[in-house]
């Protein structure tokens, strides 16, 4: 099983600036390239200081000049908000940036504060289907030229120019039901999945309906599947509790983001209490410890290893967390040093 890091730039107080945690971002990136992880993975989102990624790609070609060897992957960039012809030339403009290291990862998008400002009327069915309608044309216009008429997009004779360095890159999805599976691997996709603070039981699922999809198609070789999960390697038992309380609070930020109900000023969302999130009892801070992979890395080798007997090929460790960075730092070290080598 690969290791990789799902990381994004988080802003939580007022008094960071934008370019402090650009700083950290690559700091993270820079520990990871260095630690010999396979990739570190970075997603779009728009208007929003709880993740602040408007563009991948610029973060990518800036990475890839302070990084040598790890790839550099977008975790993902929402399909409907990109034009084919512009996401395939940009991507493999990227592509050349890194030198061959780009994998493009593609979702529908999650947020509906999102869909709401960047494509009004939007609705989480009709941003998988333009996004079922994008794939299959990517390759197609990395080859050369393509003519198009489709329900979403039409374009007379094109092509991108540039084209990858190899001509292609790695495809990746993010999937949840097993359709989404289905056509993915019928795409050429390797597969990425989350289970969010759901526990074990999800993980599994997830990966039967990825085994199901697999069977269904025995002529295609068996993508890679990437399991994103938040992680904690603690230094004790009391650093472990002290980073479920703050994944808790992050969970209950995310939910009030998804539902799309609280006032947002200039970015920020307004301020939950502790009222609020003592309420929400799936995210308490004793059911995120059991859910998510935080505890020592005895504990954590044990848990991932039973990941890998599943079937993840990658492992990507999700340190979004609203903790302070040198609590992130310190955790992502912990994993190079006392887990990944259980692995190699």
């Amino acid at each position: 099983m690969k290791f990789s890091l799902f990381v994004h730039m988080e802003r939580y107080r007022p008094e960071q600036t934008h370019a402090e945690l650009f700083d950290e971002l690559e700091q993270l990136v820079r520990i990871a390239d260095d630690g010999g992880m396979e990739t570190a993975w970075i997603g779009e989102h728009h208007g929003m200081e709880f993740t602040i990624a408007p563009n991948p790609f610029i973060n990518i070609a800036y990475l890839a000049t302070k990084t040598s060897r790890i790839r550099l992957g977008t975790g993902t960039v929402i399909a409907p908000f990109w034009h084919p012809l512009r996401l395939a030339g940009e991507a493999a403009l990227t592509d050349i940036a890194t030198k061959g290291r780009l994998d493009l990862g593609i979702a529908r998008g999650a947020y509906s504060f999102e869909y709401e400002r960047m494509m009004p009327g939007l609705d989480a069915w009709t941003a998988g289907q333009k996004m079922r309608e994008m794939v299959p044309l990517l390759r197609k216009l990395w080859a050369g030229d393509l003519a198009h008429e489709g329900e979403f997009w039409s374009f007379p004779k094109a092509t991108v120019v540039p084209k990858p360095v190899s001509g292609d890159m790695p495809l990746w999805m993010a999937a949840r039901d097993p359709n989404s599976h289905a056509f993915a691997i019928e795409n050429g996709c390797n597969v990425q999945v989350t289970p969010l603070a759901s526990g074990d039981a999800e993980i599994q699922s997830l990966m039967e309906r990825f085994n199901t999809a697999c069977a269904l198609h025995p002529q295609i070789a068996r993508p890679d599947i990437m399991l994103l999960l938040h992680t904690y390697i603690a230094s004790s038992d009391e650093d472990a509790d002290q980073a479920s309380k703050e994944l808790s609070r992050f969970y209950n930020y995310f939910s009030a983001w998804f539902k799309n109900q609280r006032p947002i000023e200039n970015g920020f969302i307004q301020e939950l209490t502790e009222a609020d999130m003592a309420e929400n009892a799936m995210y308490a801070p004793d059911v995120i410890k059991k859910n998510l992979a935080i505890g020592t890395a005895e504990n954590i080798i044990e848990r991932l290893k039973g990941y890998e007997s599943m079937g993840y090929s990658q492992y990507s460790f999700w340190i979004d967390s609203l903790m302070p960075f040198e609590r992130k730092k310190a955790s992502l070290e912990r994993f190079i040093r006392d887990v990944m080598p259980a692995f190699s």
